[in-house]
């Protein structure tokens, strides 16, 4: 969408971190539910730092993408983001996030690579021009708003400084597991923080992200409800708001019902990472009366198909 004249100037970017270590892996780090809270604290306050400001850069999304973990920023400023080029050439951001890390994990020391993208430029190859990342980084709009699981870990972060909770430990145990059926930190909503079993039909089954059988299945058995299915997922799903939904109808009408309903469900993985549970697709199927496809994803049906 083309930025009108009165709106701010906006950007985005992706910084690739990487340990130098090979006995530390960030990406494992962050998938870890106890460690999670302290690398995201850590991030927080390295990007806090390069700005000058808690507000200065937002994370949209963290992807684990071995071996790196790669930050999608937001910067609303232009001057923010004119800091953080400066903080990152220098290296002030790699030292700051290095001793953050340090101290939020407990480790003697946390040796870090970095690289900085902005599309399909790298940015650390033009970083004397800084005009020219900028103008980079500008034209890259944030393709999402920002993640219901970074949403959950500012509050745990806020929370954590409320409480004034100093030592690390104490901290993990204050933020507990963010895939705990219950979240002892403000969260947007208790339907996001995925549950361990969920009822259906009264039978208990256990929850589970959605595997690649399940997507397959969901598209090719939907049918003419994947829009419905879709607003009843976007609910508790940012990346399924109005038009998402339209949009994909229109961009995949000629590969057909299969394609658009594969397309949906991508979405709702790509967004939701291990948020992406079974138990939230069957309960968008019930809420529009596709019990026999919710069954035969529950494997059910003593079909061939079922695994």
């Amino acid at each position: 969408k083309m930025a009108g004249s009165s709106t701010p100037w906006i950007g985005s970017a992706y910084l690739f971190l990487q340990s130098t270590c090979k006995t530390i892996v960030l990406p494992s780090l962050y998938e870890s539910s106890q460690k999670k809270p302290s690398v995201f604290k850590a991030l927080k306050l390295a990007l806090a730092d390069s700005t000058g400001s808690v507000n200065g850069v937002d994370m949209l999304k963290v992807h684990c993408s071995h071996p790196h973990l790669i930050v999608q920023l937001k910067f609303c400023k232009q001057e923010n983001c004119r800091r953080f080029l400066q903080s990152y050439r220098e290296g002030v951001l790699q030292e700051s996030l290095q001793n953050h890390l340090q101290l939020s994990l407990a480790m003697t020391t946390v040796p870090l690579e970095m690289e900085l993208k902005a599309g399909n430029e790298h940015l650390d190859n033009m970083l004397k021009d800084e005009d020219r990342c900028l103008e980079c980084i500008y034209r890259e709009k944030p393709d999402r708003l920002r993640d219901e699981e970074i949403s959950e870990l500012e509050e745990c972060l806020k929370s954590l400084i409320v409480h004034q909770s100093i030592n690390n430990n104490m901290a993990v145990k204050g933020c507990a597991s963010l895939n705990s059926p219950s979240l002892p930190c403000p969260s947007q909503g208790s339907s996001v923080s995925p549950q361990v079993t969920f009822i259906f039909q009264g039978q208990q089954f256990a929850n589970r992200t959605l595997t690649p059988d399940d997507h397959q299945k969901f598209a090719k058995l939907v049918s003419k409800k994947w829009k419905q299915v879709g607003r009843s997922l976007q609910k508790n799903c940012r990346a399924l708001r109005d038009p998402v939904i339209d949009n994909l109808a229109l961009e995949y009408d000629r590969e057909g019902l299969y394609e658009q309903a594969y397309q949906l469900l991508l979405r709702f993985i790509q967004s939701e990472g291990k948020k992406a549970t079974i138990a939230r697709l069957i309960a968008a199927l019930e809420e529009n009366g596709l019990i026999s496809l919710a069954e035969e994803l529950l494997g059910l049906h003593s079909n061939e198909d079922c695994s």
